[in-house]
């Protein structure tokens, strides 16, 4: 316990966190009060192994210790507010002790990284069935009704505003950055669920082809498709983005940038501008670095998300200007993500029992720290959500950003959100 109390002793400098080893020995750090109404968070060891286990492994440790049951939260907190409270004093006090020490051990942790974000075709299929061909109810459960699995875009007051809401705004939002006119053909890489495909077919009478490497994606997506009347117009292929051929007049990537691995940035601007028209458009929307290049964290790339990785701006502009590119609006999406990700942990623990009934309780905890852990790094660490609109020919936008603005509004007033109707057996049960 001795490295893990030297680890807490420096860490923890605002509110109060008690922890009761294996032995029943306790151990209190920071200086009080507690931070919130509920009073300091209490955490418990069940295992001998549990803190030599997160000392030695800051990367995974706590995360593992969590998932194996070896590390409990005391109600009324939980994990997530145990990862926030933890992360909240490394912020405050300019404390970079969650990182890995010394120039050694950095300098590993980036090569494995880097290794890792190497996707060659077969890799990238196996990596996307890993992170998106689980259970379809899954999905249902934590997501809002259209299955957008990337930052919703709150306009007004998050605590206000639903999280179908959020996402229909976050729809309008990108198409109106993408300044299309009915008859258009679209490429939509990394196409998730469909929901953005049909989205821009409704609102634009545009030509969509959708393609993802996650067989059950693109069957639910054609699923969707043949349901709605519009599969000759929205069409959704399983394949990979550098086997489409074609000319298109717009090019869209939601949440796909982060998977193709730094490797491959060369390769995805010089492909994709090979598929642009030469008066077209492409939209970019991913996770993003606002502090320069880094590496995935140890835990993300083992179980969630392997081979990805999140860029910073410089590596996309620097690559995109490379391959005759020319980055005409960005955009940095500060604290949305951190919202979504709070709502659909929410959503998660509501739905705990079914969860474990379709996996089992490893997989529910390892789900629970995926989302609070990416939640902690949007709220108080330095993730962000870029949008970035690039083009061939600077004539192919509007001289102001003023259309974008005005397009937007014009799609919110016609859409409606659907109402996401939570189980009344859950809500008592919650309470």
């Amino acid at each position: 316990m001795w490295l893990l109390d030297k680890f807490l002793s420096k860490a923890i400098k605002r509110g109060k966190l008690i922890v009761t080893d294996h032995d029943g020995k306790v151990y209190e750090y920071g200086p009080g009060p507690a931070l919130d109404d509920k009073g300091p968070v209490r955490i418990r060891l069940t295992n001998a192994k549990a803190a030599n286990h997160i000392a030695r492994y800051p990367k995974v440790g706590a995360g593992e210790a969590y998932m194996w049951g070896w590390l409990t939260v005391e109600e009324p907190h939980d994990i997530r507010d145990m990862i926030l409270f933890v992360t909240l004093n490394a912020k405050k006090v300019g404390d970079d002790s969650l990182d890995a020490k010394g120039p050694v051990r950095k300098a590993a942790q980036a090569l494995l990284a880097k290794i890792d974000s190497f996707n060659p075709r077969a890799k990238a299929a196996h990596n996307a069935e890993h992170t998106y061909n689980l259970t379809r109810r899954l999905y249902e459960l934590f997501l809002d009704e259209d299955r957008q699995y990337t930052m919703a875009y709150y306009r007004g007051d998050p605590e206000a505003t639903s999280l179908e809401q959020a996402q229909l705004d976050k729809k309008a939002h990108m198409a109106a950055k993408m300044y299309l006119k009915p008859g258009m053909k679209v490429l939509d890489i990394g196409c998730g669920w469909g929901g953005f495909a049909l989205y821009l077919h409704k609102h634009y009478g545009v030509e969509v082809l959708g393609v993802a490497l996650a067989e059950d994606q693109i069957a639910f997506c054609k699923e969707r498709a043949e349901a709605e009347g519009v599969a000759d117009k929205v069409k959704f292929a399983l394949m990979d983005y550098r086997d489409v051929e074609g000319q298109f007049d717009r090019i869209s990537s939601v949440g796909l940038l982060e998977h193709v691995g730094t490797p491959h940035y060369p390769l995805f601007f010089e492909h994709t501008n090979r598929l642009l028209k030469r008066d077209g458009v492409m939209f970019s929307h991913c996770c993003g670095r606002a502090k320069g290049p880094g590496a995935t964290d140890a835990w993300t790339r083992k179980y969630i998300f392997p081979g990805g990785y999140i860029p910073a701006l410089s590596e996309l502009v620097t690559q995109s200007e490379k391959h005759g590119w020319q980055v005409m609006d960005v955009e940095a999406m500060r604290f949305h993500y951190c919202y979504t990700l709070e709502e659909w942990y929410n959503r998660t623990v509501m739905h705990r029992q079914e969860i474990v009934d379709l996996y089992d309780e490893q997989f529910y905890r390892m789900w629970q720290f995926y989302l609070a852990g990416a939640e902690q790094s949007f709220r108080n660490g330095n993730m962000v959500n870029w949008q970035i609109v690039y083009v061939k020919d600077r004539e192919a936008i509007p001289m102001t950003r003023d259309f974008m603005f005005e397009e937007s509004a014009r799609l919110r007033a016609s859409d409606t959100a659907p109402t996401w109707h939570l189980d009344p057996a859950l809500l008592e049960a919650a309470e």
